[in-house]
Parts: structure tokens; sequence; C-alpha cells
């Protein structure tokens, strides 16, 4: 196990269930390049009786896969694994029969593990997949207590909709699920040691706004360039990796994702976001299931999110844009023509790109709820985090807060986010902004409430005769 970074507790799940008496049906899903193939090849090493991986929605040419193409490449995979030269099954049923012929002709009555990798590629439109995946689970699978099948996908409501939600014949046929999750600031760090890259904490945090910690992303800088020349060599060289990568990743896990790239785009442009009826008007998509199903799927992939504001009702729900990488793509690079191979270190310094970081730090942030509750110790306090905001009038300025964490014991905890290259000095001004916005807030709330200051910040707070209206200073080492 020493090849994988974290996931200590998916690896103990799947390892309970390899161990188990009885058939098992596990799911494990999460975002394209978040490290599921790998999870499942380090925790079953040597284990995996049969594995197959679908063939991409899109080959390289752009010439969409088919039915046949699938088939064809299933039928290798079976014969590449044990099974007698035969012909190319024909349908979906017929290669699942070859499928557990394989298998019995395999058993010595140990424990069997099936890994079908991307299975949402492998249901092709009009192929019958499902039906006959149900079949070969329902008849034959579940009946066989040393069968483990694994399956892996990306898209993620594909996932939700046909297994772990299914309504259908696979209706309660998962015996277990497992959502894999971006890295946090920790692991990311621990990555990148082990590949042996020499950056600060303050780096690895800017690191983690543009890639998200995402494995496979992070595994792409080099040793010996700096954090600086790393965003170029991914983003911005004439060969950069990722430069492609925005496409791929929509492409691979959307039927449509040209209109899903409208609502990112849409996103894209207010840090707050948008509610429904506002995203379908700015991205020019009717009012129907389709869009409902559009925006779930993309919650459901990690690459939108929905919140409701503090102090508005369910029908105020917002969704706005909470994955890094789409964040950066869409400012620095979607739509540029001619894109300076060095642009981040031309442009590393430059106010803009400072002003970027403050509010990619805030995304950061709110990515590490759970550190933040931590380092105030409030895990054990029930509590719920939103953002709010006032739009002011002609009489009174208003205000925004983009982290409030309202807790059951009469405490909302109003958080600061500060991104800074030093330790953080509060003027004479912000301080008279955070109290005008704690007396706005104050009105909002019940009188048994209080409001707590708290500051999240790179290297700390300077002490001057401001800085006592926080009760608690974070630091980003505390977000590690």
């Amino acid at each position: 196990m020493s090849a994988i970074i974290g996931r200590e507790k998916e690896i103990a799940e799947l390892n309970e269930l390899y161990n188990s008496d009885k058939s098992e049906f596990v799911a494990v899903y999460g975002r394209r390049r978040v490290g599921k193939t790998f999870l499942v090849d380090e925790a079953l090493k040597g284990k995996i009786t049969f594995r197959h991986a679908g063939l991409s929605p899109v080959d390289e040419d752009g010439k969409k896969n088919s039915l046949k193409d699938q088939l064809r490449h299933f039928y290798f995979s079976l014969q590449m694994q044990g099974m007698k030269k035969s012909k190319c099954p024909t349908s979906w049923m017929e290669a699942f029969f070859m499928l557990s012929q394989l298998l019995e002709a395999k058993d010595k009555g140990k424990r069997q593990v099936v890994f079908l990798d991307e299975l949402p590629w492998l249901d092709t439109p009009r192929s019958g997949f499902i039906t006959a995946f149900e079949g070969f689970w329902n008849t034959w699978g579940c009946h066989r207590d040393n069968l483990m099948l694994v399956v892996c996908g990306s898209a993620n409501s594909w996932m939700l909709d046909n297994l772990v939600n299914n309504h259908g014949g696979l209706y309660g046929r998962t015996t277990y699920e497992v959502k894999l999750r971006p890295f946090k600031l920790g692991e990311c760090e621990k990555l990148l040691e082990k590949k042996g890259l020499r950056l600060s904490r303050y780096d690895i945090v800017q690191s983690y706004m543009i890639l998200g910690g995402i494995p496979y992303y992070l595994g792409y800088m080099k040793k010996g360039l700096s954090l600086a020349q790393n965003i170029d060599h991914l983003f911005f060289d004439e060969d950069a990796k990722l430069r492609d990568e925005y496409d791929r990743l929509f492409a691979s896990v959307f039927a449509n994702p040209e209109q899903m790239k409208r609502i990112v785009s849409v996103l894209a442009s207010r840090r707050a976001g948008y509610t429904r009826q506002e995203i379908l008007a700015k991205a020019g998509l009717d009012d129907n299931g389709a869009s409902s199903k559009m925006l779930k799927a993309l919650v459901a992939s990690d690459f939108i999110q929905p919140y409701v504001p503090f102090g508005m009702s369910k029908h105020d729900e917002h969704y706005k844009l909470c994955d890094p990488f789409c964040l950066f793509y869409q400012k620095y690079v979607e739509g540029r023509t001619e894109i300076d191979a060095a642009f981040w270190m031309h442009n590393v310094t430059a106010q803009s790109i400072n002003s970027w970081r403050g509010f990619a730090f805030e995304e950061v942030c709110l990515t590490h709820i759970r550190q933040i509750k931590q380092a105030i110790n409030i895990l054990d306090v029930s509590s719920t985090q939103s953002a709010w905001s006032l739009k002011g009038d002609d009489e009174v300025e208003g205000g925004q807060i983009d982290l409030l964490i309202s807790r059951k014991d009469n405490v909302v905890d109003m958080c600061e986010m500060k991104f800074y290259n030093e330790t953080y000095t509060i003027s004479k001004s912000y301080h008279a902004k955070l109290i005008h916005r704690q007396n706005l807030l104050t009105e909002q709330l019940p009188k048994r409430s209080s409001v707590h200051h708290v500051l999240i910040t790179t290297f700390g707070l300077n002490y001057n005769e401001y800085s006592g209206i926080f009760q608690h200073v974070i630091t980003i080492d505390q977000l590690f």
C-alpha cells in the first residue's frame, strides 16, 4: 500500500468487503482524474480475477465509439484473461454470459473480483447494456458468495441514477458505495513531497487554487521547477499538458458537453453564483426537465454546488461553480487564441492575479471547512455554513460575507479570508468595515445569538489596536 497517498478509509472499506463471506456489489464514483482506478488497483492488488475498462465515448479522431466497438473490446478482455477463442458477442446479454462462463471455469472456491472500469461508457445509446447488466447480477452474480463486483465511473449522475439510486431491476442491489473526493491540502503536500517537489505551503495552497487537489493533475508537476514554471508547463506552454483537459473532461463525462460548458461559463462569471432561473436565462436553456437533469449532473460530478444564502429559503437556492480547475481555466485559458508561453511567470506579481488569489483562497477555505472547525474547536458542535449578502441602498451600505458558520450554541462565526504574502495587519478602515458587517448581520439574527469574528490567513495577524476584534486567527498551516 506504500504507493498510494491517503485513502486509508477507502482502502480499509474495500479490504473489509473483499473479506466478507457474501457477494458484494461495490460502486466507486467521483470526479474524473480523482484516482478511482488507482485506488481499486492498490487496494485489491493481485486479487482481481477479471478486469475491463470501457472505451471513451469519443476517440482521438472525434468519432463516437459504438456498441460494436465496446463489445469487441470486451471480447478481447475476456480472451486476454483466460477465455478460449470463440466468436465476438453481438449483444451485452451474450457478453455477460461469456463472462459468467469464464468466472465459473476459473472458480477455485476463493474470492473472485470482477472490476469493470468506466462503466457508464459501456452504456452506449440503444445498446441494452443496463438490462443485460441487471441480468448478469440478479440472475447469476448475487447468488455467488465468493464474487465481488467493483464498478467505477466518472459520470457520477449515471452511477447514481442507474446503480446507487436505481428504481428498476438494480434497486437496492449495490451493497456498498465509495465516493472518492479530491485530496485535501495535507494529502497534496505528501504527494508533492513523494515526487521530490520542494514547494512551500504558501505555494501548495496556490497550486490547490488551480488544480483543486486532483492527484492526476498534481502528477504532471515537475521536480526542479517553481510553482509558476509548473503552471506555465501545465497550461501555457506550446505543448501544455492540461491545455485540452477542459474539453476532454466534459466530453468524457457528459452526453451533452457543450450545453454543460455553457452552464459552467455562466457560473464562472459570478462568484456567488445564480439561481436556477438566472442560469437558464443566461445560458439560453429552456425551463424543463432536461435542464434540471443537467444541473443535477453537474452537482453530482462536483463541478457546481447548490446552496441557500444565509437567511433565505429553499426557494432562493443558488448554484455556484466550485471546481478550482474549471474556475482557473475559465478565467485564464478559455477563449484565448494567443497565449504567452510564460504567462504565469510574467504575471506572477501582477495586481490582477493578486486579486484573483484572494478570491481563489476563499474557495480553498470553503473546501476545508472541517479543518477550520477543528481550528476553532467546534467539531462537536452542530453547525451549518453558508454565504450571506445584503444589498445596500442610498442610506445604508450593503455587505457580503463568504463564510458564516451558524452554530447550535448560539454563536455565528463570521469568517474573513485573506491570502497575503506576509502577516496581515488590520487597518482602521477595515476594522470599521467589519463592525459595519457585524451590525448588519446582528439585525438578521435572533437576540440570543452573538457574532464571533474569525480570520483565516496565510501567516497570521500583526498585533495592533484593532486586532482584538478577532476571536480566532487561523493560518494556512492549520488547513493542512
